[in-house]
């Protein structure tokens, strides 16, 4: 009231009268009194201290025009407040006796403000209004304070159901973050601190993204202009959303960084060495020296460079004390403290947002440091072939027989190549053999090479490998691989068939050696199930049955050198099929088969060495090797005779020269005794 002195004195005065105080100063309680009496919304209340303040010496009579023109500053009204209080007698004092009494002042008040405000009044509205001060206290606190928030809800409630709905997605994000942060391995080091920082972190994303909707004029002119929203959504407080917002990223941001700086990194720092290996894959094999290490780290830095620039974005858009130029400073001074100063330090949001996504890429414990394993296989210029394994990303899944396309910035940064994913589902890496076929491949498997001949231990007969730990700066860089995918292929319907002709030449081997990983692991699934069955007694009808029983595999290869490409998968499913369920043909081509005299030394070593070592010469395995091509039309006729009556499915990877022998023996033996075994033949295609 610094503006209305008069009125503010007078209002003092009134109260004062009213409560009996006589002194020209009041107690802190008194305070609390007036200030409940001018702050009461209510007609009655208001009329009461308006009548104490113009009738100054409470003989009812009172003079009103004077002060209220007075207190609006309306000059010429009050010059001429005699002519109007006349006019006001005339009209109102109808019965000529010099005064008009409240109740009749009350009416005239009453119908005055609800014609301004096009209100009609009736006559319950009237009696409703003009209830006395002592009548109102009566009410039930408990009833008013209801039907204060009903009429609050019934005005509010386009604002209501959207910060409503805006608290529901904040809270959702934090408690689903919250809650995968709680089974995390780093939980029983940092405990609730970390989940309680990644919560917050999870809203920010939200909330750095939405907050810039409010202020898209354009945007929010089109919405409330072109669409219907506006029945449902109060456009019209879009800065006031936009401040809200801005409030919800203040406590995210306190709510992420605290912790993090106060109990997160303090904890990690003291972790004992049993406590700190579930940390490793996050942080690196070597635990880091101190504090410092997480500040200078990209996450450190721009977390705190954000948190700076924010800090002077809100205080000078905050304070209306720097909006509104209240200081009283020069001229110049002031225009650069006011309004521009919010306007040019709210734009340095642009480098809020670039770090933001910094940090995001950087961030502790999102990011796993994968392991990243090479292999160069030996053999003739057109027969290397480079293995390729990586830690499986999170989420990345996909089915035994579909495969990747792969990048490599090193050799092309526009070339993408499809190879077949030859790790099984249940493994915790993805594989990949690539063998040369031509300038991409054959550039590929040089720049693997020379990586890995940089590093030191080799295998002495000649199989280069390296393998390489993120942040693990004593080995070269790897190349660069980007990969895209799983894709569906023809391989990945073999859950089909209860039995399966699995064909693969040379290293057109790979989707099926994924596939024979694949069977097992299910069919060792498929017991452990059972056998819980037969223990419980409860069957769960949701997961399907696994099909497949029994697998044939046909590996045919010209060199003996490509056997070393699948040495381990061969002998870890020969180890865990106790059942026999996977039958091995591995074919040398290059070797004169078996009943040929110039190979008849080889066929007799190679028996005497497998009966007592249990491992073939020629493969390195213990999958003993078979010379030259296989019999098809035997093969297929093998497979007739075991499985009969039943649906096989043949799956080649190859040459197209046999692919057409194949498919026509599978269409030959599908129809050989009245069909009793069928064949369905696939061919993988890229």
């Amino acid at each position: 009231m610094e503006k209305t002195m008069e009125f503010a004195g007078e209002l003092f005065d009134a109260l004062a009268r009213r409560g009996g105080i006589t002194s020209d100063s009041i107690t802190k309680d008194q305070l609390q009194h007036f200030w409940k009496q001018f702050t009461d919304q209510s007609f009655d209340s208001r009329l009461q201290i308006f009548f104490h303040m113009v009738d100054k010496n409470a003989d009812g009579r009172i003079t009103i025009i004077s002060l209220s023109a007075s207190a609006n500053n309306l000059s010429k009204i009050k010059e001429r407040a005699g002519e109007y209080a006349a006019f006001i007698m005339e009209e109102f004092d109808r019965d000529k006796l010099g005064f008009i009494e409240l109740q009749v002042l009350e009416t005239v008040l009453l119908q005055t403000l609800q014609q301004s405000t096009h209100i009609t009044p009736n006559n319950e509205t009237l009696r409703m209004l003009s209830k006395k001060e002592d009548t109102t206290k009566k009410y039930n606190p408990i009833k008013r304070g209801f039907k204060a928030l009903f009429y609050f809800i019934v005005e509010n409630w386009k604002r209501v159901w959207v910060i409503t709905l805006w608290l529901s997605i904040c809270v959702a994000l934090f408690t689903w973050k919250f809650i995968e942060y709680k089974n995390h391995a780093v939980f029983h080091v940092m405990g609730y601190c970390v989940t309680t920082a990644k919560g917050a972190a999870e809203t920010l994303k939200f909330n750095m993204a939405l907050i810039l909707l409010p202020v898209c004029r354009n945007t929010i002119t089109w919405l409330r202009t072109k669409t219907k929203l506006g029945v449902v959504v109060p456009f019209d407080d879009n800065i006031n959303f936009h401040k809200v917002i801005a409030f919800g990223i203040a406590i995210g941001i306190a709510l992420h960084v605290i912790p993090h700086l106060t109990c997160d990194f303090p904890r990690l720092l003291h972790a004992t060495n049993t406590e700190y290996d579930p940390m490793k894959p996050f942080f690196g094999d070597k635990r880091p020296d101190d504090y410092w290490w997480f500040l200078k780290g990209t996450e450190g830095w721009s977390g705190i460079v954000m948190v700076v620039v924010m800090v002077i974005a809100y205080a000078f858009a905050a304070k209306t004390w720097f909006r509104r130029n209240k200081p009283n400073l020069p001229k110049i001074k002031k225009t650069h403290i006011g309004y521009n100063a919010f306007w040019y330090t709210h734009h340095l949001f642009i480098i809020v947002y670039a770090l933001f996504i910094v940090h995001g890429y950087y961030l502790y414990l999102s990011k796993k440091w994968y392991k990243k394993t090479v292999v160069v296989y030996p053999g003739k210029e057109k027969e290397r072939v480079l293995a390729l394994y990586v830690s499986k990303p999170k989420g990345f899944k996909y089915s035994s027989g579909q495969y990747i396309v792969v990048k490599c910035l090193d050799v092309s940064p526009f070339e993408w190549h499809p190879f077949s994913i030859t790790s099984a589902p249940g493994d915790n890496y993805i594989s990949v053999h690539i063998k040369n076929k031509g300038d991409w491949t054959s550039q590929m498997i040089g720049v693997f090479s020379k990586l890995c001949e940089s590093a030191s231990g080799n295998d002495p007969s000649g199989v280069l490998q390296l393998d390489m730990l993120q942040g693990n700066n004593n080995i070269p860089r790897m190349p660069k691989l980007l990969i895209d995918g799983p894709y569906g292929a023809p391989a990945q319907d073999y859950k089909k068939y209860e039995v399966i002709l699995l064909i693969g030449l040379g290293i057109g081997a790979t989707p099926m050696i994924s596939i024979l990983k694949d069977v097992l692991n299910n069919i060792e699934q498929q017991k452990d199930i059972e056998q819980g069955i037969i223990e419980s007694g409860f069957k769960n009808k949701k997961r399907k049955d696994f099909v497949t029983t029994h697998a044939y595999f046909y590996w045919v290869t010209r060199e003996q050198g490509s056997f070393e490409w699948f040495k381990n998968v061969m002998n870890e499913v020969v180890d865990n099929d106790k059942d026999g369920i996977i039958e091995f043909h591995n074919h040398c081509t290059s070797v004169y088969k078996e009943d040929d005299l110039r190979c008849a030394l080889i066929t007799m070593l190679q028996s005497l060495h497998h009966a007592k070592n249990g491992v073939d010469i020629v493969s390195g395995t213990k999958v003993k090797t078979h010379f030259g091509q296989p019999n098809w039309g035997s093969v297929f006729e093998n497979v007739a005779l075991k499985e009969k009556g039943k649906r096989v499915g043949v799956f080649f990877c190859g040459a197209q020269e046999l692919a057409g022998k194949l498919k026509g023996l599978s269409l030959e033996f599908s129809r050989k005794d009245g069909g009793t075994t069928a064949f369905d033949f696939h061919k993988e295609n890229f």
